[in-house]
């Protein structure tokens, strides 16, 4: 009797552990499955811009606040705005941030173009070498272009039908002179480069002030020499390229962009960007 009795309670208790332990899992089980769901895989969005907004070091600063903010990830294409404009005229960026105003009007009028905001501003500068062969100085951009055309002096063009390019094209022509020769000397490259080759020829080169600040550490053979003139303000706005007639873009986070970049929060940083190593900053917000 009393070793039934023993068997019974043994059973007894090996149905409690087991219980016990099942209710454990159980409770594990809940609680596993009220942890944070898996996030999801961050999409993808273009932005076409010009090489003044990479080679200032602007844009590895506002990049990662937006991607981190909206689950974004930006392939930044950094070319001549005349390139980034192209690419949004086909369709293959989703969102430009860009400094020709007169082009950028052209795309938005065709319709390529949707939600242009004016985002900052710096200005262009004429940066020329130490010796200053063309005897050029103050604010009259247009009489220093045609001074040094006349020396025939080296002249560093980017030649990439970039903002930068556009502005000195259009001040060659406000000054009367048709550049050519052996004198004009046209990389075909981005801002930064082409600062490298007018150090290294010694010639003068028209540049936003932004790329020339944060380059002039290693062009110690190149100084500004013209600045300050109304007609060399460098204004930047951004756009979202129309998914309506390029139903492929990823208008949903462009608009999330351009509206990013005119944001209070935004524009402080922009703003404050530069100040600390350059003593200035590199770009003024500049909103409507």
């Amino acid at each position: 009797m009393k070793k039934n009795r023993l068997v019974i309670a043994l059973v007894a208790l090996m149905l409690f552990v087991l219980s016990a332990c099942g209710s454990t899992d159980t409770k594990d089980a809940a609680a596993n499955n009220k942890k944070e769901p898996v996030k999801a895989a961050p999409r993808e969005m273009i932005l076409a811009t010009t090489t003044s907004t990479q080679d200032s070091g602007l844009l590895d600063v506002l990049i990662p606040m937006f991607e981190k903010e909206n689950n974004v990830k930006v392939k930044t294409i950094a070319v001549g705005t005349g390139q980034a404009l192209e690419m949004g005229k086909k369709g293959e960026a989703d969102v430009l941030l860009v400094h020709a105003p007169k082009a950028e009007e052209e795309v938005v009028a065709s319709g390529d173009a949707i939600n242009r905001k004016r985002v900052m501003y710096n200005d262009f500068v004429l940066v020329g070498p130490s010796e200053n062969p063309a005897g050029v100085s103050g604010k009259d951009i247009k009489d220093a272009l045609k001074k040094i055309a006349d020396s025939k002096s080296i002249f560093v063009s980017r030649g990439d039908d970039s903002g930068t390019h556009k502005k000195e094209l259009s001040i060659w022509e406000a000054a009367g002179v048709k550049p050519a020769g052996d004198w004009y000397v046209s990389t075909g490259q981005g801002m930064g480069q082409t600062l490298q080759v007018a150090a290294e020829k010694k010639g003068y080169v028209l540049t936003d002030r932004a790329t020339w600040l944060a380059q002039e550490k290693n062009l110690d053979t190149l100084k500004i020499v013209v600045e300050g003139a109304d007609d060399l303000m460098n204004i930047y706005h951004v756009m979202q390229v129309n998914p309506e007639k390029h139903d492929k873009v990823n208008n949903k986070d462009a608009e999330k962009f351009a509206n990013f970049m005119v944001d209070k929060k935004t524009q402080e940083v922009i703003e404050d960007f530069g100040k600390k190593e350059y003593g200035q900053s590199l770009f003024i917000s500049y909103t409507e």
